[in-house]
């Protein structure tokens, strides 16, 4: 009786929709439609970005384009597709795996891409987590392994920084321009001022990094760093890779300001140029925007100032590295991200 009662059951429908009242779409429409909002903001920043070129106080810049030495263009987009091919390189380092070369890049160009919208390189370390994961990684050592990579950098930009002046920095000319600013700017600063925000912030950047060394995240980073020191090979390929990285997009830089007439540079001051870029980008960055948007340019244009270069030709030149480097990568990383999604 109970095994014809089961068996005539009938399947109960599934609950619809009361009317009037809206569903979610599936994850995939979800996604689709972030794509398409992301498409659009891009579109519209490029917009703007015209408007003001065109419109705005930066129409002596767009004016200056017809001046550009066009034959360096080649060059800087080679350099920026080195830039990811060495950021590949340095996360296989850091993971200890062989990972595919070319996916791993094309996961370079999508961590850039998150990180236009988001500060501190947030975007990117989810991004390349993510990309481990899939790879096979455990989450725990996924993590690590990108904080590792963040780790890893200080150190190899600072050798590369010491390398570049060790050979020469263009005589110590930004050394001693950097030395000058540097004097003046003290000089312009109230000293009792100076000494209250001195006794104020000090002992509070003390307790925070106290605090920090102490976290979870950290202690997770010097034990996976700890790690990787003990594989020499993959240590050597990391802070090499690291170091290439920022080195592409230093000689990129150079290259920008050489392909300004106005900017009266030579090849002998590329080593000073790829210095001027090296501590710029280290000040633009201490500032917690997405990308370093503003600040990064702000630095940068005074690093070519502090060479004795005018405004107009700096802003020139870090305009068209900006604009290869940074932005032109932006739907090359939309494109690899459904690319890699699939």
């Amino acid at each position: 009786m109970n095994t014809i009662a089961a068996g005539t059951e009938r399947a109960v429908p599934a609950e619809l929709p009361e009317p009037g009242v809206r569903t979610a779409p599936p994850p995939a429409v979800q996604r689709i439609h972030r794509a398409r909002w992301t498409i659009l903001g891009v579109l519209l920043a490029g917009t703007a970005t015209a408007l003001m070129v065109t419109l705005g106080p930066l129409r002596p810049a767009a004016s200056a384009l017809g001046h550009m030495r066009w034959e360096f263009l080649p060059a800087l987009i080679l350099l920026c597709l080195l830039h990811y091919v060495f950021s590949a390189i340095a996360l296989r380092g850091a993971a200890g795996r062989p990972l595919p070369l070319v996916a791993t890049t094309l996961a370079q160009f999508t961590a850039s891409a998150a990180n236009r919208i988001t500060p501190g390189g947030l975007g990117a370390a989810a991004v390349n987590t993510r990309y481990l994961v899939c790879r096979g990684l455990p989450l725990p050592r996924a993590a690590v392994a990108v904080a590792v990579l963040q780790v890893a950098g200080a150190p190899a930009d600072l050798l590369l920084l010491g390398a570049v002046l060790a050979l020469g920095g263009g005589n110590g000319r930004m050394l001693d321009a950097l030395g000058e600013h540097a004097a003046h700017a003290a000089g312009l600063l109230p000293p009792l001022p100076l000494l209250v925000a001195g006794g104020v912030l000090l002992p509070a950047a003390v307790l925070w990094g106290r605090r920090a060394a102490r976290s979870a995240a950290v202690g997770r980073a010097v034990a996976g760093f700890t790690d990787l020191c003990r594989r020499p090979r993959d240590l050597l390929v990391t802070l090499a890779a690291s170091a290439g990285t920022t080195l592409a997009l230093g000689v990129a830089f150079a290259l920008s300001v050489l392909a300004v007439p106005a900017a009266a540079a030579g090849p002998a001051d590329l080593l000073t140029l790829v210095a001027a870029y090296l501590v710029g980008a280290a000040a633009g960055a201490a500032v917690p925007l997405p990308g370093g948007v503003g600040s990064t340019e702000t630095a940068l244009v005074a690093a070519l100032a502090a060479l004795g270069i005018e405004a107009g030709p700096a802003l020139h030149a870090v305009l068209l590295f900006r604009a290869v480097t940074f932005w032109a990568p932006v739907p090359l990383g939309l494109v690899s991200c459904r690319t890699l999604r699939r």
